[in-house]
């Protein structure tokens, strides 16, 4: 079994581990080192137990905070998730029918006789107009 050398507020400290578990002592150990440093930069010297007691109940606090988040957080994630498998066992919405109007076929007749009506009439007048060279007759 591993011992590994950690320090928690300036003091060194053995302590044995699982090999291969050295790097979450370590990193736990920081996390202790931490909260212990920040104790004595506002308090000052204080004796090894004291100061690893109030270290641990300081990381203790934020580790339930935390947890009390998740839980508020799981809360609201658990009523999305039942929303969204309300959503999903919703039958799909129909299609929307939209409607085109379409013009009678005797409308449709109607309408290319009087094109074919307005364009006879337009030629007829056509010819009956002078050509543009000659200057417009004067009026009277």
């Amino acid at each position: 079994m591993p011992e590994v050398t950690i320090t928690i507020g300036g003091r060194p400290f053995d302590v044995a581990c699982q090999a291969g578990e050295e790097h979450f002592l370590r990193s736990a150990a920081k996390l202790l080192d931490n909260e212990a440093s920040s104790l004595l930069d506002q308090i000052g010297r204080m004796p090894e137990a004291r100061m690893l007691l109030m270290a641990g109940l300081m990381l203790a606090d934020r580790l339930a905070g935390t947890e009390d988040q998740m839980r508020v957080q799981g809360g609201k994630l658990a009523k999305l998730e039942a929303e969204l498998e309300e959503f999903r066992s919703r039958p799909a919405p129909a299609p929307a029918r939209i409607e085109v109007p379409v013009l009678p076929r005797a409308v449709t007749e109607t309408l290319a006789e009087v094109a074919a009506r307005s364009e006879a009439l337009a030629a007829a007048l056509a010819d009956r107009l002078p050509p543009a060279s000659d200057p417009p007759p004067p009026s009277a």
